[in-house]
């Protein structure tokens, strides 16, 4: 099981250009909670932990109201995942670890 707790700069390849963010994760057993904000705002996170990877769901209001899919996977310093967004697709999301 890889260590997925800590801050994260995170980034998603949006049709709206590179979505900044800082994402937090702190785990426990088979859940996490956390906080990912960014230039749209900031909100609580919290999802399931299975291994390395993490799943959550994120509401979104800016630029539109919109329930994302979520999905990151830990290597070491480094998180990859992706962000589904209903009819719109889905976006590749990288992250590398602050803390």
């Amino acid at each position: 099981m890889a260590n997925i707790d800590g801050s994260w700069d995170c980034v998603v390849k949006s049709p709206l250009g590179d979505q900044k963010s800082v994402m937090t994760i702190k785990t426990d057993g088979a859940t996490f909670t956390g906080t990912n904000s960014g230039a749209m705002g900031s909100m609580d996170v919290n999802g399931d932990v299975d291994g390395d990877t993490i799943t959550w769901k994120q509401s979104m209001t800016v630029p539109m109201p919109m329930t994302l899919d979520c999905k990151a996977t830990a290597e070491g310093d480094v998180l990859t995942g992706t962000v589904g967004a209903g009819a719109f697709g889905s976006f590749p999301m990288s992250g590398t670890r602050k803390s």
